[in-house]
């Protein structure tokens, strides 16, 4: 199964309704928000794997 007519299909539609102009700006901010994303994904699991701190002795 071929994908490729989807995707041109979508491209099509993208560049009717912004612009290709805005492409690039679009672009960007769709890498800064994956980029924010696995750094926030990152930071989680770093947290989830850190061994359970014993509570001091009182």
């Amino acid at each position: 199964m071929s994908r490729l007519p989807e995707l041109i299909l979508i491209l099509t539609v993208i560049i009717l309704l912004f612009g290709a102009q805005k492409l690039p700006e679009i672009g960007a901010a769709l890498g800064r928000a994956i980029r924010e994303f696995k750094k926030n994904l990152r930071e989680t699991e770093e947290e989830i794997k850190k061994p359970i701190e014993e509570p001091s002795q009182k």
